[in-house]
């Protein structure tokens, strides 16, 4: 691997860093932060499928904007976006803000992480890919999912802890001051490799182009789209289930203004990933095909979600929580790796957002619809109906399995995926 390359991985890295910290300090108590704002739980959890309403509306063209404007312009429009939302968060907290509102700061928090979803990680294979990394992708979105859990545990304890001692606002305010910190070492560090941006070319007639590219590399290519369309069931309730976890164990802790245990849900998340980016080096041997791993991972997690809602113990929940999340760590490496070994270069930030758009999709149906759940019945009942939501991925995943993608085998080693030629209208995937 050349000096390039571990440069390429040492920016992404301290990116992930500085983004999953910044976010993680209010992941522990956002729940809590709606719900002290005067919302139920069915407006809290309408307040967050908001929030994937912006990610569903914004995917596509925001990666149209990566894949033609650069993906670091992209970045950059991100970190600003989330800081200006994230200070509209606090403000309307302050004020006490009715649902309307909470409704289109979430949509603005949402077009803020599309800037991020497919543009950042389009961003680190095409550079890879331009300065001889030889080693498998895996490796390194394990690597990204360790630094991440690390940033996760610092960030989202620090938050539960600080909103204890003082109030639910100061997170917000942590958390936008790090984001200012995050958009000047992208400035500084981030810069397009292995892509050229296209300058002069009508933006109309370059949005069509991508957009003809993604569809045709994305939707109408079979393997990647049977995980996709698998994607609404595992990501609609992946949404759910963390952030009703924070009520959740308070409710099963039997103390609901222990903050700091609030923040132990997004902690768990944050060990299952650095337990799972270490460990996904290891799990891709026990495997021949990555669609093997994610339908047996699938199935676990399934069974898992049953017993969370079944269980009244505390310690029980926890420990069933900490091994839905490793699950779920473990699989993502090996998801991106599958589709990214299938997407042309020019397109790659365009599918790898209508990827991110479709499983925000399941967001905005499953969390309010989930969250009603939680106000009739209660939160144990609601992670039952998580798991035969979940089980509804499964067929899409055989189905994916069935096309024996070029990227579904699993070999020793194996080197970042060169640029892939698309056979679409007009265009050659490059850069």
């Amino acid at each position: 691997m050349t000096t390039d390359a571990r440069t390429v991985q040492r920016t992404y890295l301290g990116l992930t860093l500085l983004t999953t910290l910044a976010s993680s300090f209010i992941w522990g108590i956002n729940t809590l932060f709606l719900l002290d704002a005067g919302l139920s739980n069915t407006e809290a959890f309408a307040a967050n499928a908001f929030f994937a309403v912006g990610q569903v509306i914004f995917e596509v063209p925001t990666g149209v904007v990566a894949d033609t404007r650069g993906r670091r312009f992209s970045f950059l429009l991100g970190t600003v976006t989330l800081l200006v939302s994230t200070l509209l968060y606090l403000v309307m907290w302050q004020i006490q803000a009715t649902f309307p509102g909470w409704a289109l700061a979430s949509i603005l928090l949402g077009l803020g992480f599309t800037f991020f979803s497919g543009a950042t990680e389009a961003w680190l294979v095409d550079a890879l890919g331009a300065t001889g990394f030889t080693g498998n992708l895996e490796s390194v979105f394990g690597r990204a999912q360790t630094v991440s859990g690390i940033a996760m545990l610092v960030g989202s304890v620090a938050g539960g802890v600080i909103a204890q001692a003082t109030d639910l606002g100061v997170p917000y305010a942590l958390r936008a001051a790090m984001l200012g910190v995050t958009m000047i070492v992208a400035v500084r560090f981030m810069h397009d490799i292995g892509f050229v941006p296209r300058h002069g070319a009508s933006p109309v007639a370059e949005v069509r182009s991508v957009l003809r590219g993604a569809i045709h590399a994305g939707w109408r290519n079979p393997p990647v789209r049977w995980l996709m369309l698998a994607t609404p069931f595992t990501s609609g309730v992946g949404f759910y289930a963390f952030y009703a976890l924070q009520p959740y164990l308070l409710e099963l802790y039997g103390d609901p203004s222990a903050y700091g245990i609030a923040g132990l849900a997004a902690a768990l998340f944050a060990g299952a990933q650095i337990a799972g980016g270490l460990m996904v080096s290891r799990v891709r041997r026990l495997f021949k095909r990555r669609t093997d791993a994610l339908i047996i991972g699938t199935v676990v997690n399934v069974g898992l979600l049953v017993l969370i809602g079944l269980t009244g113990s505390f310690l029980v929940a926890v420990a069933l929580l900490a091994g839905w999340a490793l699950v779920f760590a473990v699989e993502g490496p090996l998801r991106q790796a599958f589709i990214n070994g299938l997407i042309p270069s020019e397109q790659r930030a365009t599918v790898l957002s209508f990827d991110s758009l479709i499983g925000s999709t399941g967001g905005v149906i499953a969390q309010p619809a989930l969250g009603r759940v939680a106000d009739v019945y209660g939160y144990g009942p609601s992670y039952l109906v998580s798991a035969a939501v979940s089980a509804l991925a499964l067929p899409f995943m055989v189905l994916a399995r069935r096309e024996r993608a070029a990227s579904d085998p699993i070999a020793p080693e194996e080197p970042t995926p060169a640029p892939v030629a698309d056979a679409g209208p007009g265009r050659v995937g490059g850069g």
